[in-house]
């Protein structure tokens, strides 16, 4: 009967389902074959959805929705193009670090890539820049929005297979710092080649201006990631703490937004977490079903009875989770494989926060690998291009997050130094 399910569950995605009604289907289809009382259902279902560590993803979210519509993210790009627009190819720098700081923020790839994007593609290209390099560049740096805290991948993570959230914000940091500044070689180099622009420098009283007009929106990844690290607020509590930050801002500081409009942010931000919580429920199930099948444990065994390795084993998790990311959405990944792959990785030795690390930076690079790609995918959308050229543009761009993806995955002090100080 767990074979169907998969089949079922395959069918449903090419059929163009939601993922969540795809898993609860296959689900539902388990329950009714195997003689299961239906009410486990909504048991789990809820289950999956009753947690205060969840409550930061809307928490998060509302305060992306409510950074753009109050000027902080327009003033994190002035703020960087100042430092950064007299270097060739400045724009599109500026595209790769702004993600850095915004990621500090919004913590999903795909709010990057619609935030930024919607402002840098078109900018970019006016400038003279070829549509599909603007189009990769702001796919690519995008990726780094899930990985420097805060994170909604972590907190599904954490909250699915029980590891602590606040250390994985710890353990994202170095590696999202070197993921950011690994992009920037490819898109000088890239830029120097083709003899994209630069402007002229900016004096420093020029830049002394801009940073004092942005100095609150660089305040708010600070505030944030430093009450995380050092314990004053928790990952559920910070994301309250943004909000009301971004709010305050956009209203009393820059007057982009009014109280007026905030019920109508609010509003559509709560149609974005409607449909991941009911994601998460739904996920709930199926990994229920999946351990009470013992999967996971028959996976480990059946990666362990190939090799012992750490080496290898690690190589071998990492190949079924960059499949995995082709097809399939990054949230849905995550809830599904965590459960099934740790017990693999604890048997050889890997620290559950590595483990969580590493397997979401590959999750996350999933989001530009064809066919699925959505990052790559709305971005094309933005940019008013092909996927198929966005995809080829890309390629300089994701051999360079594979090897920082590999760099986490075998050199654990990258991940595991931070966390380490704050244990």
């Amino acid at each position: 009967m767990i074979g169907l399910m998969f089949v079922i569950f395959l069918v449903l995605l090419l059929l163009n389902v939601p993922i969540a009604y795809s898993l609860g289907g296959a689900a539902m289809f388990y329950l009714f074959t195997s003689n299961m009382n239906l009410a486990v259902l909504a048991q789990k279902f809820y289950a999956g959805m009753d947690s205060f560590t969840l409550l930061c993803i809307p928490g998060f979210m509302l305060a992306g929705a409510l950074m753009n519509g109050g000027g902080i993210t327009k003033r994190i790009l002035d703020f960087c193009n100042a430092f950064l627009g007299h270097i060739t190819g400045s724009l599109a720098l500026v595209n790769v670090v702004a993600s850095m700081i915004f990621a500090g923020i919004s913590g999903t790839a795909i709010a990057d890539v619609v935030s930024l994007g919607g402002m840098l593609i078109p900018a970019m290209v006016e400038d003279g820049y070829d549509d599909d390099f603007a189009v990769a560049v702001t796919a690519s740096s995008s990726v780094v929005g899930p990985i420097i805290p805060p994170s909604v991948p972590m907190v599904i993570a954490g909250s699915c297979v029980s590891i602590s959230v606040g250390s994985m914000f710890q353990a994202g940091l170095i590696p999202g710092i070197m993921l950011g500044l690994g992009l920037c070689i490819p898109t000088y180099i890239i830029s120097k080649k083709r003899n994209y622009p630069k402007h002229e420098r900016s004096t420093w009283s020029q830049r002394w201006k801009i940073t004092k007009s942005a100095i609150w929106a660089l305040l708010m990844p600070i505030i944030l990631l430093g009450g995380i690290l050092s314990g004053v607020f928790t990952p559920t509590e910070a994301s309250i703490v943004t909000c009301v930050y971004s709010l305050i801002v956009g209203v009393l500081v820059y007057h982009e937004i009014t109280l007026r409009d905030v019920p109508r942010i609010i509003a559509d931000n709560m149609i974005s977490c409607g449909s991941i919580i009911v994601l998460i429920g739904m996920a709930n199930v199926f990994a229920f079903i999946l351990t009470n099948e013992r999967i996971p444990q028959m996976v480990a065994e059946a990666i362990l009875s190939i090799t012992n390795s750490r080496v290898a084993v690690i190589l071998l998790i990492n190949v079924v989770l960059l499949f995995v990311g082709m097809f399939m959405e990054s949230l849905a990944a995550v809830l599904i494989t965590f459960p099934v792959l740790l017990p693999v990785a604890t048997a050889v030795g890997m620290a559950p926060v590595h483990f969580g690390l590493m397997a979401i930076l590959n999750l996350m690079i999933g989001l530009t690998t064809p066919p699925v790609g959505m990052c790559v995918v709305t971005a094309a959308q933005i940019g008013n291009i092909s996927s198929a050229k966005a995809f080829k543009a890309n390629i300089p761009f994701l051999l360079t997050s594979l090897v920082i993806l590999l760099l986490v995955a075998f050199v654990e002090p990258i991940t595991m130094f931070i966390p380490s100080l704050f244990s």
